[in-house]
């Protein structure tokens, strides 16, 4: 026994060494801590406040007063809410107080994040995710202006074959001018009727050579709206009077992407070619004989079988040019920043991290003093020390070490009392020397 003794000895003395270290660290850092939670929450108010500030409508007294009295209450309410989880929690050593003290921390942070965190996330973001809504809306300008010209210009392609046809109906013409065609030299009747199918082909090419330059023109003043709308995106000024000046942009390029569209010409050439075919009216042969009348009606109606398969032509690739999907230039949406950092959240992830680190910090301060405390508790030494106890605190031990005592007696009555000389016992020794100790320390203060 001696050497069990002389080994729990000094043990239990390093307990009691460590627990009061732990003890003192603890009372050293309580105005760190209390200092450390109201910085963090003034940080809070702060990027709550300018975060609030651009969702409020009103006058800017009315918006400055109301963005302070939100700021102001979520830093209150952050603060308290931290300090009375770091003044109660540590000390609910039940399982289930501690599950309910965990699920307050959980709920309150919850509550935290969603009346500050958000709103810090979209005065640290705001901006760059609202320059990223721009970018994303210049592509997608970009795209429809691109497609809009190509369907446009599509109609550009059926030129060659329109002025193959005309240039063939021509040279039929001067053909039959020296009776290639009839075996009758002169300018009758089918001379007459090549060089009207010539001119017809020939205007229609000349319409869409005019639509291609309107395709052009309006290509290159949808480009200059898109140039604009990129050194708005780079710009450095304020970030809401550059999106109010990207969506006056934004409208005049759809107009443009608009009137590219009603530029192209296939309708016009699917008409035209209908017009060859449907309103074609052979004449009437004016040979001077019978057999040249019959040899000019002859040549008249392969004409015609010639123009309608060309008419058919043309009208087939026109239509494949009508079938292609018209384009719906999209709309650009002004938003908020907080409305853009909701949107584009997955892609500013440390924003957010950093706007919910600064609510949610002291949640680890809080978790320090639970491990710390019940460090404490395993080692034999109370939460607190003598030193911080009132002196009411210390009568009302003292009066329960008494009793305790007393009931012990009372329960076994065949114990000796200890006498004046002999130790008293442990639990009011223990009580006593406490307040020996208080008593000393307030008389040395």
């Amino acid at each position: 026994m001696p050497t069990t003794n002389g080994l729990a000895a000094p043990a239990a003395s390093a307990r009691t060494s460590n627990s009061l270290l732990l003890s003192k660290g603890v009372a050293r850092l309580e105005i760190t801590l209390k200092l450390t939670t109201a910085i963090l929450a003034l940080a809070a108010g702060v990027y709550t406040y300018l975060g609030v500030r651009e969702l409020l409508n009103g006058s800017p007294t009315t918006v400055f007063f109301a963005a302070v009295i939100y700021s102001v209450a979520v830093s209150v309410g952050i603060y308290a809410f931290w300090v009375f989880l770091m003044q109660f929690m540590p000390h609910v050593v039940d399982r289930t107080g501690r599950a309910l003290m965990f699920g307050c921390m959980l709920f309150g942070s919850l509550m935290i994040v969603a009346m500050s965190s958000w709103l810090n996330a979209s005065a640290l973001a705001g901006a760059a995710a609202i320059q990223q809504h721009l970018a994303i809306t210049v592509q997608n300008y970009t795209r429809d202006l691109d497609t809009a010209n190509s369907n446009a210009i599509a109609a550009q392609g059926l030129l060659p074959d329109i002025q193959l046809a005309s240039a063939r109906f021509a040279k039929l013409a001067d053909a039959e001018r020296a009776g290639s065609l009839t075996g009758t030299a002169g300018s009758g009747t089918v001379v007459q009727l090549l060089t009207q199918m010539s001119g017809q082909l020939d205007s229609l090419g000349q319409e869409v050579q005019a639509s291609g330059k309107r395709v052009s023109t309006l290509f290159e003043q949808g480009g200059k709206h898109l140039a604009k709308m990129r050194e708005l995106i780079s710009d450095r000024g304020p970030i809401s009077t550059r999106s109010d000046a990207f969506a006056t942009e934004s409208l005049a390029l759809s107009g443009v992407i608009t009137n590219l569209q009603q530029t192209s010409v296939a309708p016009a050439v699917k008409r035209a070619a209908a017009s060859l075919s449907s309103g074609f009216i052979a004449p009437a042969a004016g040979g001077r004989t019978t057999d040249l009348a019959d040899r000019q009606t002859a040549v008249v109606g392969k004409v015609e079988s010639s123009i309608a398969t060309q008419a058919a032509s043309l009208a087939e690739a026109a239509d494949k040019i009508l079938a292609l999907p018209r384009v719906e230039p999209v709309r650009f949406q002004t938003m908020s920043p907080a409305e853009a950092v909701l949107r584009y959240a997955g892609d500013f992830i440390p924003s957010w991290a950093g706007a919910i680190s600064i609510d949610l910090m002291p949640a680890v301060l809080v978790l320090i003093l639970c491990v710390v405390h019940a460090a404490i508790r395993r080692e034999g030494m109370p939460a607190f020390s003598a030193s911080g106890m009132t002196a009411g605190e210390l009568v009302a031990a003292l009066q329960m070490a008494r009793e305790v005592e007393e009931a012990r007696r009372v329960a076994r009555p065949d114990v000796v009392e200890p006498s004046g000389d002999q130790p008293a016992p442990e639990a009011a020794t223990a009580v006593e020397e406490n307040v020996t100790s208080l008593s000393s320390a307030r008389h040395t203060k």
